[in-house]
Formats: C-alpha cells, sequence, structure tokens
C-alpha cells in the first residue's frame, strides 16, 4: 500500500493548490481526482465563462466599432466557434495544472475516492478496480455543483446548470436565467451579448442580492439598458418541458405569470460534493451540507482535513487556494494566522462588472457604526469617457472616528482587477487619509478609488 505524508482528495483550485504547497514544504504528496485536473474551477467555471464573456466583449466592441469612428460591416458571431474556445482555454489550463503536478513531484491518482478511517481512501478507478492509499493527512477538497430546486429538477437539454450552459450545441433563441448571483448574471451577459432573448428571474427584491444595494440598482439599469428583462421578488413555481421549448410559471407580488423559452438556467446556488465520500464512516462532523473545521481546517477526527466550498466559508475559488495553503502550512508545523473572512473580495464578470469587499452600506448601519461614505461616478472618469465605458461607480465606506476603511463596492468596466488595492489597504489597515495622500495615476479607472474616498471625507476635486 502506498503511503503519503499528505493526500489530497479533489483536485480543484484549493486542492491542486494545497498539493503543491505540500510539495513545497517537502512532505511526500499525492492528488485524487475522478475527472479532469483543475476542478470544475477550471474545467466547467471561472476560467471557461471568462472565456466567453470576453467572446461576448469583443462581439459588443465590434458591433458599435461607430462609436469610436470606425467601420465594422456585416458583423456576426460563430456560436459554435465561440464555446471551442472557452473549451480550449480550459483544456489549456488542465494541462498546466497536470505540468505543475509533475513540476512539484505530486504523485496524481484517477479515480473516486472514498475515505476509510485509519487514515486511508480506497480509489476505485475507471476498471472498477480499488487501490488503498494511506496518509499522516488527508486534506477534503470535493467541491460543489449545481443546486436544484425542487421545482426547477435539472435535465440537462431544457432546464440547465452552469455545466450544459457552457457548452451547448445550439444558441437558444430565448432563456430565462433562475437566480441573479454571480452565475446567474454573467451567463444572462454572454447570452444576451450573443443575441439571445433573456429574462432573470430573481427571488430576493435586488439582483446580485449579496451586494451593496446602490450596486444591485446600477446592475439591474444596466442590464435593462442591455435588453435584459429583470424580474425581482419573483419565484419559478413549476416548469413546463412537454412541448417543444419550456414553459415556466412565475409567481410575482402581482400574481402569476407564464414565460416561455427554449431553455432554462438554473443557477440557485451550489450544493457540496459531500455524499459517498466516507464521511460517515470516518465519522467525520457536518451541519447543513458543510463540513465542519476549526480556524486551520482539522476536522473533528484527527488526521482528516477539510477545504473550499465543502466548509462554511465563501465558496470562491481564491478562498479554496488561500485556505489550502494554511491548512498544509498547519500541517508542515508553520506559525501561521487564521485567514480573515472579513477581508475576501467578491467579484462578478458581468459587464459592468463587480467588484467588493468588506461591509455595504446597509451592513455598517445595522452594526451601529459611525460612517462616512464617498461615491465617485465613471462619468466623471475621463479614462471612463475616453473608454467609451461610463456605467458604475466606486463607492466607499469609512469608520468616522478611526479612519478603518470599512467596506469598497465597485460597478463598472475593469474593476475585477482594482479590488485588490482595497482588499491589501485593508489587511495593511490603512486610513482614508493614507489613500488621499497616496498619488494614483492620472488617466486610469483606478483613480476613482482615490476620489470616492476623496467625496467621503469632503474634498472631492472631480465631482
Amino acid at each position: 500500500m502506498s503511503t503519503f505524508d499528505v493526500i489530497v482528495l479533489g483536485s480543484g483550485p484549493g486542492g491542486y493548490v494545497a498539493a503543491i504547497r505540500a510539495s513545497q514544504l517537502g512532505l511526500k504528496t499525492a492528488i485524487i481526482e475522478k475527472e479532469s485536473l483543475g476542478g470544475i474551477c477550471l474545467n466547467w467555471g471561472c476560467i471557461p465563462t471568462k472565456a466567453l464573456i470576453k467572446s461576448a466583449q469583443v462581439f459588443e466592441y465590434l458591433k458599435h466599432a461607430e462609436d469610436y469612428g470606425l467601420k465594422a460591416d456585416n458583423i456576426d458571431k460563430d456560436f459554435d466557434a465561440v464555446i471551442k474556445r472557452s473549451r480550449n482555454v480550459a483544456d489549456g489550463m488542465s494541462k498546466g495544472v497536470q505540468f505543475l503536478m509533475k513540476k512539484n513531484k505530486i504523485e496524481v491518482i484517477n479515480g473516486f475516492g472514498k475515505l476509510k478511517p485509519g487514515k486511508k481512501i480506497d480509489v476505485t478507478a475507471e476498471d472498477g478496480s480499488v487501490t488503498e492509499y494511506a496518509a499522516q493527512n488527508i486534506i477534503i477538497a470535493t467541491g460543489a455543483r449545481s443546486r436544484e430546486l425542487p421545482s426547477l429538477p435539472q435535465d440537462g437539454k431544457k432546464i440547465i446548470g452552469y455545466r450544459q450552459a457552457l457548452s451547448l450545441d445550439k444558441q437558444p433563441k430565448e432563456m430565462i436565467v433562475v437566480g441573479s448571483g454571480a452565475i446567474g448574471v454573467e451567463f444572462a451577459y454572454f447570452y444576451n451579448a450573443m443575441g439571445t432573448k433573456v429574462t432573470v428571474v430573481e427571488y430576493l427584491p435586488n439582483i446580485v442580492p449579496v451586494e451593496d444595494e446602490d450596486v444591485s440598482k446600477q446592475l439591474a439599469r444596466s442590464l435593462k439598458k442591455s435588453g435584459i428583462k429583470v424580474m425581482t421578488s419573483a419565484e419559478v413555481t413549476s416548469v413546463d418541458t412537454s412541448g417543444k421549448g419550456v414553459k415556466a410559471t412565475i409567481k410575482t407580488s402581482k400574481g402569476e405569470q407564464v414565460l416561455e423559452a427554449d431553455i432554462v438556467l438554473s443557477a440557485v446556488g451550489i450544493k457540496t460534493n459531500i455524499e459517498n465520500i466516507g464521511l460517515e464512516e470516518v465519522g467525520i462532523a457536518t451541519d447543513r451540507d458543510k463540513i465542519l473545521v476549526n480556524d486551520f481546517y482539522q476536522t473533528n477526527i484527527p488526521g482528516y482535513f477539510a477545504i473550499g466550498d465543502i466548509t462554511p466559508g465563501p465558496a470562491l475559488a481564491h478562498v479554496a487556494s488561500a485556505e489550502g495553503i494554511l491548512c498544509v502550512e498547519k500541517i508542515a508545523g508553520m506559525h501561521i494566522e487564521a485567514l480573515d473572512y472579513s477581508n475576501i473580495p467578491g467579484c462578478t464578470y458581468c459587464s459592468p462588472e463587480i467588484a467588493s469587499v468588506g461591509l455595504t452600506e446597509k451592513a455598517a448601519k445595522e452594526q451601529g457604526l459611525d460612517i462616512k461614505v464617498g461615491k465617485f461616478p465613471f462619468t466623471a472618469s475621463g479614462k471612463a469617457k475616453a473608454s467609451g465605458t461610463p456605467d458604475g461607480f466606486v463607492k466607499v465606506i469609512f469608520d468616522a472616528k478611526y479612519g478603518e476603511w470599512l467596506g469598497c463596492h465597485m460597478i463598472g468596466a475593469g474593476v475585477t482587477d482594482m479590488i485588490a488595492e482595497a482588499v491589501v489597504a485593508r489587511k495593511l489597515e490603512t486610513t482614508g487619509h493614507e489613500i488621499l495622500k497616496a498619488v494614483h495615476p492620472h488617466p486610469t479607472m483606478s483613480e476613482a478609488v482615490m476620489e470616492a474616498v476623496a467625496d467621503a471625507y469632503d474634498e472631492v476635486i472631480h465631482l
């Protein structure tokens, strides 16, 4: 029986990163994967969706060439080629992870892993053969999948999840997207830009409901302007798939209505992959679909750890990676600090993009904090106007007494690349006055951060 210092179950952005860090620290490491290296993020999530979205953005640029003093005739898209490009990008990234495994001398074990007591794992290969492995430390990183609602059972054809939405063989003429979180609005943007008539149905009063309300309202305006129908405080109660397309019954405050479309995309969150992996046999504690862990990802059973979407933290790729690194460093005996979950950035890659970190204005007020709020619209940004992307703003929230940067919320072109300034500044406990005195380059979108801070302190120049 092969024995390792660390075995990682699952090779997503939590698992493969944990394996690499373990190898760097001199631990004999193996990783178990039943599909493709890189997990959902690289193969069916973050990366291929961004490839689709880039194609949509280029297509929109070409259609609006005249806005930039250019001419482009007979603009059209090749839906199959767009999907193919996305798959090629994903495949290339997965091959990159394969290279990293070889470079770091990590043994890759293909098959379905099931935990056993005594720090062992049985791996069932494609041919049905079972091999037992053992390790001093086992890290569970099995991730999550699209969650299904009773009223929306996915059949993979007419009612689909994100996985099918990435690889449709034919572009739908009409689509209903149920759920307006990151997955929902990103696909809504992509398909609408490609020419599909899209309706977004959200159960809560605001779309992208985890975001600051000002951001939610701005995105709703932007989506409607682009031709997407947005229904909030609405619930899909049933879907009839007996005909050629689908008929979705939607309950609203004004009563029921029926929408017809070719496809319904269910984007109502995720379900963790914790079934049939041996948790019960080992005695690992779970609660509400999550594996319970301490600050350093140890489960209640010594030698077994869990990271990523299967634990109670935010289900984000960069969180899983950070958790994987900290978990392994703790195993290796390093002195480390627990992850600060109050300083995790969130990004949504629709158009305009959304990026945020820290408290929303509403949350800060609910905590009884005395706050200063600043806001700078991109309509007042020279770079945004010159780029033809004036939609959106940067909003900042500071503690009035101590100057602590409590929250930052952005919506606009390229803001997912800008949010790191706020994350680093908050990590370093930077005050608003220090941001004001840090010279920002002109003309850039990032100036809007400085200008929003200036607005919070009544020193804004360009408003």
